[in-house]
C-alpha cells in the first residue's frame, strides 16, 4: 500500500472583478457628466412671479426673451413660431410659453395673436412661484 503525501493541486485563483467594476463606474460617470438630458434653452429666461399656478406638463416650450424675440430649439423669430406650431399640431396638453419677467405685455400679445392665427387654441404661460 502506498500513501501519497504530495500537496493537493491548488485551484487557480479566480480573476478579480474589481477592476472591471471600476471601469464600468468610470464610464457611467463620464456619460452622466457629458450628456444633456434636455435640450438647452435658446436664451436665458426668468419667468414672472405668481402666487398660484398648476404644475406644468411636459410639452414643447416656446421661449420669449425680454426683448420680445421668440426662440424654439435653435430657431429664432418667425421660424421658431412656425416650428413650435408644427411640433404641437397633434399633441395633447397645452403647449408652454416661457416669457421673461421683463417682457412687455405687447410683445406677448403679438406672439399670442400669431399663435392664434396659426391655429393654436390653448397655451400655458409658465410662471415661477413667489
Amino acid at each position: 500500500m502506498s500513501l501519497d503525501f504530495t500537496a493537493p493541486p491548488r485551484r487557480p485563483r479566480a480573476e478579480s472583478i474589481v477592476p472591471m467594476i471600476n471601469v464600468v463606474f468610470l464610464l457611467l460617470i463620464f456619460f452622466l457628466m457629458t450628456s444633456r438630458l434636455t435640450p438647452p434653452e435658446p436664451f436665458e429666461v426668468e419667468p414672472p412671479k405668481a402666487e398660484e399656478g398648476a404644475e406644468a406638463e411636459e410639452t414643447a416650450v416656446l421661449f420669449l426673451s425680454s426683448e420680445g424675440e421668440a426662440g424654439f430649439k435653435e430657431l429664432r423669430g418667425a421660424d421658431a413660431v412656425a416650428a413650435y406650431v408644427a411640433e404641437n399640431a397633434d399633441k395633447e396638453g397645452a403647449p408652454q410659453i416661457r416669457a421673461d419677467g421683463k417682457t412687455e405685455a405687447a410683445a406677448l400679445a403679438r406672439l399670442l395673436r400669431e399663435l392664434t392665427e396659426a391655429g393654436v387654441q390653448n397655451v400655458a404661460l409658465v410662471v415661477a412661484p413667489q
